[in-house]
C-alpha cells in the first residue's frame, strides 16, 4: 500500500538542502529510512510517501526539533516540481500558478487533491489528505502537510520577491503538546488548529497582480512536458491521454473524436465510455484545451490572431473570433490590450 502513495523525487532536492543546513548525513538518513540512491535518480523516479514521512521524523528526532519541514520549504527549488516548478514561475499570476499546482498536483505527489476556492474576497487553497483504506491514517504526517503548506508559502515569497504571507493557515487537527510557534514565526499568520479544512488563505487581489517574471511561452512549454509526464505516469488516464493527443493534433485543424480514439487504439464507444465514467466527453475537453491555448497564445505578442486561430484549429478568423468572444466577453484584440495594460501597471 505505501508505495502506491508518492511523491515526486525532486523533493529530496530541499531534503537535502535541509539535511545540510542541519549538519545531518544524508547516508545516515538513507540508511535508517531505507531511502536507496534509485528512489532518486532522476527527476521522474518516485519516492514512498511513508519514507518521506520517515525522513521527517528521523530528522526531528536526531536534533531534538520539530521544523524539519520548515527546513525543507525554505530550501524551495523550482526542479523539485519537475517541469511544474518552472511553469509556476513563468505563470502569468500566484493565482495562475495556484491553479497550475491543483491541476498537476500528481507530478509533486498522489497523496492528495487540491483545489482553489473563492470565499468574499479571499482565496482558499485546500488540501485535503487521502486516507489507508485499511486503516484511516492520513498517508501523510502532519509534519509533510506543514512541509508542504510552507513550500508553497515559499515559492510566494520568491516569486513576488517579498515577505507575503497568507492571511491564514488551516488545519484540521489539534494543536500538538510541543512549541509549534516556528509555525507562526514562518507564517507570519495566524494558524488556526482544529479547523474543518487543511487551507492557505490568500487575498485576492494580490493573487490576481500580474507577475514580472510571467513568460507564457516558457509557461506553455513546460506544460506540453507536465501533459506528456502524466501520460507515462498514468497510462490509465485516458482525459489526459485525449488532451495530448489534441494538442498534437489541433494545428493540423479540429480533430474529431473518431480520430482519436483511432490514434488512442479503441473504438469510438469505448473511448465515449471511458471519458463518461471520468464525467466529461470529448466536446468538453475540446473546448477547456483552444481556450487554454487561446488564452496563453494571446499573451504572446508576436503571433497574429490568425495565427492563434489556425494554432487552435479553427479554419477562419471569424470562427476564432466567435468562440474566443464566447471564452472571455471580448474580442481577442481588445483582450490583448486589456492584458498589455495590466501588465504595464504592475510594472
Amino acid at each position: 500500500m505505501s508505495s502506491y502513495f508518492s511523491v515526486g523525487s525532486g523533493w529530496m532536492i530541499p531534503i537535502t538542502r535541509a539535511l545540510e543546513s542541519w549538519n545531518i548525513e544524508l547516508s545516515d538518513v538513507m540508511r535508517e529510512c531505507d531511502v536507496r540512491q534509485e528512489d532518486f535518480v532522476d527527476q521522474e523516479s518516485r519516492l514512498s510517501a511513508e519514507k518521506t514521512v520517515l525522513i521527517m521524523d528521523f530528522c526531528n528526532t536526531f536534533a531534538n526539533r520539530h521544523d524539519f519541514s520548515i527546513a525543507i520549504a525554505q530550501a524551495f527549488h523550482p526542479g523539485m516540481f519537475h517541469a511544474l516548478g518552472y511553469a509556476m514561475m513563468s505563470s502569468d499570476t500566484l493565482l495562475d500558478a495556484f491553479s497550475r499546482i491543483a491541476r498537476y498536483k500528481r507530478v509533486v505527489s498522489n497523496t492528495c487533491t487540491l483545489k482553489l476556492e473563492t470565499r468574499g474576497e479571499n482565496m482558499h487553497f485546500l488540501m485535503d489528505v487521502i486516507a489507508y483504506d485499511d486503516s484511516g491514517r492520513a498517508v501523510l504526517s502532519h509534519d509533510c502537510i506543514f512541509s508542504f503548506l510552507g513550500t508553497i508559502t515559499q515559492f510566494a515569497r520568491e516569486t513576488l520577491k517579498s515577505d507575503y504571507s497568507p492571511l491564514a493557515v488551516h488545519l484540521n487537527w489539534p494543536k500538538p503538546n510541543y512549541d509549534t510557534q516556528f509555525l507562526n514565526d514562518y507564517f507570519q499568520c495566524e494558524i488556526f488548529f482544529d479547523s474543518d479544512e487543511i487551507s492557505l488563505v490568500y487575498d485576492e487581489e494580490t493573487l490576481s497582480k500580474q507577475l514580472i517574471g510571467r513568460n507564457p511561452l516558457l509557461t506553455q512549454s513546460h506544460e506540453k512536458l507536465l501533459d506528456e509526464y502524466l501520460s507515462r505516469l498514468d497510462r490509465t488516464d485516458v482525459e489526459q491521454l485525449v488532451r495530448n493527443r489534441i494538442y498534437e493534433m489541433l494545428p493540423l485543424g479540429t480533430p474529431s473524436q473518431s480520430e482519436i480514439a483511432s490514434h488512442l487504439g479503441m473504438s469510438l464507444r469505448n473511448l465515449q465510455r471511458r471519458l463518461h465514467e471520468k464525467n466529461t466527453c470529448f466536446r468538453d475537453i475540446l473546448e477547456h484545451t483552444r481556450r487554454k491555448l487561446a488564452l496563453e497564445y494571446i499573451l504572446q505578442s508576436h503571433l497574429s490572431f490568425n495565427e492563434i486561430g489556425y494554432l487552435v484549429g479553427f479554419s477562419n478568423i471569424g470562427n476564432f473570433n466567435r468562440a474566443f468572444k464566447r471564452w472571455t466577453g471580448v474580442t481577442p484584440g481588445v483582450y490583448r490590450k486589456q492584458q498589455r495594460s495590466v501588465f504595464k501597471a504592475a510594472q
